[in-house]
């Protein structure tokens, strides 16, 4: 009877256990993708195009770029070219932390800020 307990809880363990997520961060590194979040209660939409260099981001009607530097191949900083005011100056760490076919799941932050956002990115084809 005990063995059969035994052998029923790693059965049940083995299912439960899930795949990892998938990470093939290096599909995401370069192209046009779009980004939906709230702010204000209201639903807002970024359009960017990112090359291994530099992002250019689309958000109501106004354009703004900034260099890339890739930590590894999941993630990078975003710094501003062009800020126009102190939060702007500030950059952006972006980590990559589940992908699919055709969207990225992503964490982000301002450097030196310990709030952490979730967003997720489609790849615009």
């Amino acid at each position: 009877m005990f063995e059969r307990i035994v052998f029923g809880f790693f059965v049940a363990l083995l299912w439960s256990c899930d795949q990892p997520p998938q990470r093939n961060c290096s599909d995401f590194k370069t192209g046009k993708f779009s980004f939906t979040t709230e702010i204000d209660g209201v639903q807002k939409e970024t359009t960017f195009e990112r090359t291994s260099e530099i992002e250019v981001d689309y958000f109501e009607g106004k354009q703004d770029t900034s260099s890339i530097r890739w930590i590894n191949d999941c993630e990078y900083v975003l710094k501003n070219k062009h800020p126009k005011n102190k939060a702007e100056e500030k950059s952006i760490h972006i980590k990559i932390l589940t992908t699919s076919d055709s969207s990225y799941t992503f964490e982000y932050n301002a450097i030196g800020d310990k709030r952490k956002f979730r967003g997720t990115a489609i790849k615009i084809h």
